[in-house]
């Protein structure tokens, strides 16, 4: 019994030591990431104020060091999208152990994929969302009311969306996981998509910088195409049931 337990806690301490490879080699790719970017960082800002300077205002900042600080974010939150693909190999090389050896050779489309969403969550919600929603709430300007708006402010608002969608555009690639792992499966999903389907509204009320219908829609559109999206993906790519799986001939066979 003594003997179990070690052993159990060994394999227990061996993976908080491969989760603490895994990070510091994700936060390694995400410093390279950020130093390549930094250099244009001051020309990413100045596109990122184009929402607001094409509709004649001005950004401004009120700390000396609050202009310096938000290239530095901005080129930390550039980096990650450009250190994607190896943040992402990490996050596969710590559940592989898990899966099956069949299972393994998912970890190219795992890794592709899961990059190619992410950046697509981005431009989408820097392409359609946040322009839409900047024109909306600042058409409430009028005389005697002159928006000010401070750059960390504005690159914080648009950050934080982007960083969201990237994010959620990441649903299939979640629920195709935990349908591989077992935890989930295509009827299990389809059977509660009308929660679903109420959690991307309720997702879209909370996280969409407007009160509107239509911008709240923005995001809760692509959360349900992208459920049904993942369901499709469970179907095709989840673990069969035990019954289903033909047994491997044994070697004395």
């Amino acid at each position: 019994m003594l003997r179990s337990v070690e052993d159990a806690k060994m394999s227990f301490m061996e993976h908080l030591g491969e989760l603490r490879i895994r990070i510091v080699r994700a936060l390694t790719a995400l410093l390279i990431g950020t130093v390549i970017v930094l250099p244009f960082s001051e020309r990413i800002v100045d596109w990122l104020a184009k929402p607001v300077t094409r509709l004649n205002y001005e950004l401004v900042f009120t700390a000396p060091a609050e202009a310096f600080w938000v290239q530095m974010k901005v080129g930390l939150i550039a980096g990650m999208f450009i250190s994607a693909p190896v943040i992402l190999w990490q996050v596969w090389g710590f559940i592989a152990p898990g899966l099956h050896q069949h299972e393994k050779k998912y970890a190219v489309p795992f890794v592709l994929i899961g990059s190619i969403m992410f950046i697509l969550g981005g431009a989408f919600s820097l392409f359609v969302v946040t322009p839409y929603a900047l024109t909306f709430l600042l058409g409430y300007a009028r005389p005697g009311l002159k928006p000010m708006i401070t750059i960390q402010n504005h690159v914080d608002f648009l950050l934080k969306f982007t960083l969201a969608f990237g994010a959620v555009f990441e649903l299939p690639l979640a629920l195709t996981l935990l349908a591989r792992m077992g935890v989930v499966n295509a009827r299990m999903l389809a059977k509660n998509r009308k929660y679903a389907i109420l959690g991307a509204f309720i997702a879209g009320a909370i996280l969409t910088p407007t009160p509107d219908a239509f911008n709240q829609a923005l995001m809760a559109g692509p959360l349900i195409i992208l459920y049904e999206v993942g369901i499709v993906c469970a179907r095709i790519f989840g673990r069969k049931p035990a019954s289903a799986v033909t047994p491997a001939p044994s070697e004395s066979a």
